[in-house]
C-alpha cells in the first residue's frame, strides 16, 4: 500500500524579528508569531505525519503541502521525526501577496523528480507595470517517476472565498488553464493527480467541470465526491462543513496496472481535533482570528491509498 496526501498546515511561517514599534506590521500577519509557536508548530504537523505512519504502517510517498511560506520551513519539517531528511522538496516562491506557496515532499528512496514547474497566474492588469497585477498562489506541476510509471502531479490552493465569492472567477480561469495541461497529460498515457485547498466543494461547478476534457469526455474521476454526500469534512466555517481539500485522479488509477486507487479519507484522529466541546469534530487550529490556540491547523488532510 502507498499514500499520497495534501495537507493545508494554517500558516507555516518562521518566526517574525520582534518588532522596533508595537504597531509594526509583522511578516507573517500572526499575532506575537515567535519561536516558542513556531517550533510548537512544526512539532506538530511532523506529529500528524507521524500519526499516519502508525496509523497505516507508512508515511506518504508523497505529500502535498500548501500555506507554507518558504522553503526554511519544509527544511525544518523533513529534518525532524518521523522523515529524519528521508524527503525531498519541491518548493518555488510564489507571487502570493502573503507569501504563502504550495509545496511537495516525497520519499528520496521511493520517488525521482523528472521535472517541476511554477504556473503563474496574474490578473487585472492596469498596466504594463507587474506592481499592478493582481497575483496569486502559484501551481505546483510536478512530474515524477515511481518505480516504473509516470505520474504527473498538480498542486493548487485556488483563491478564496470571501466579498461575495469575487475570487471565483479567478479559480474558474486557474482550473481551465491546468485542465488543459491535464488532457495533453492524459493523451499521452500518462497519469495524473490533481490535489489541493480548492477553494469550493465536490458539488460546485468548477470541480464538476474539471472532471471533463474539452470534448466531453470523462477524464478526471473525485473520490471526495461521495465522503463529502456522507458529510465528512476538512475544514469548517461558521457552522457549515466543507470538503475544500481533495485529491482528483486519471481514470488509470482506476485501472489494475501500476498503481491502483484503493480508497479516500478525510484524516481526523481526536489528536488533532478541537478540545473545545462546542466545536467537537472540528480541526484543533493554530489560531482562531487573532487568539493562540496552540493547535495543529485549521484544516484536517486528506488521503487517497494506492495499492
Amino acid at each position: 500500500m502507498q499514500l499520497f496526501t495534501f495537507y493545508n498546515v494554517e500558516n507555516l511561517f518562521l518566526p517574525d524579528p520582534k518588532p522596533v514599534h508595537p504597531s509594526d506590521p509583522t511578516a507573517s500577519g500572526l499575532r506575537n508569531w515567535d519561536e516558542r509557536k513556531y517550533q510548537n508548530k512544526i512539532f506538530k504537523i511532523a506529529h500528524v505525519f507521524q500519526m499516519m505512519q502508525e496509523n497505516y504502517g507508512e508515511l506518504p510517498f508523497i505529500a502535498a503541502l500548501s500555506e507554507v511560506s518558504g522553503k526554511k520551513v519544509l527544511e525544518d519539517l523533513v529534518s525532524m521525526q518521523p522523515f529524519y531528511n528521508r524527503y525531498g522538496i519541491v518548493h518555488y516562491n510564489s507571487k502570493d501577496e502573503r507569501k504563502v506557496d504550495v509545496a511537495m515532499l516525497y520519499n528520496k528512496i521511493k520517488v525521482s523528480v523528472i521535472d517541476s514547474e511554477a504556473i503563474t497566474f496574474l490578473f487585472d492588469i492596469k498596466n504594463k507595470n507587474t506592481g499592478n497585477y493582481d497575483t496569486t498562489r502559484d501551481v505546483l506541476y510536478c512530474k515524477v517517476k515511481y518505480e516504473e510509471e509516470l505520474i504527473n502531479i498538480f498542486i493548487v490552493h485556488l483563491p478564496s472565498q470571501r466579498e461575495k465569492n469575487i475570487n471565483k472567477p479567478k479559480r474558474n480561469v486557474i482550473l481551465r488553464e491546468i485542465q488543459d495541461r491535464i488532457s495533453g497529460r492524459i493523451k499521452e498515457g500518462e497519469k495524473v493527480i490533481l490535489c489541493g485547498d480548492f477553494n469550493e466543494n465536490p458539488d460546485d461547478e468548477n470541480l464538476v467541470k474539471v472532471l471533463y476534457g474539452n470534448s466531453g469526455e470523462k477524464i478526471l474521476v473525485n473520490p471526495f465526491q461521495e465522503l463529502f454526500y456522507k458529510r465528512n469534512y476538512s475544514t469548517f466555517h461558521y457552522k457549515s462543513g466543507l470538503l475544500f481539500d481533495q485529491i482528483l485522479l486519471s481514470k488509470s488509477f482506476f485501472d489494475e496496472d501500476g498503481l491502483c486507487f484503493q480508497g479516500a479519507e478525510v484524516f481526523r484522529p481526536e489528536k488533532i481535533s478541537s478540545r473545545d466541546k462546542r466545536f467537537q469534530g472540528r480541526p484543533f487550529r493554530t489560531y482562531a482570528g487573532t487568539r493562540y490556540l496552540g493547535g495543529y491547523s485549521d484544516h484536517f488532510p486528506v488521503l487517497v491509498t494506492f495499492k
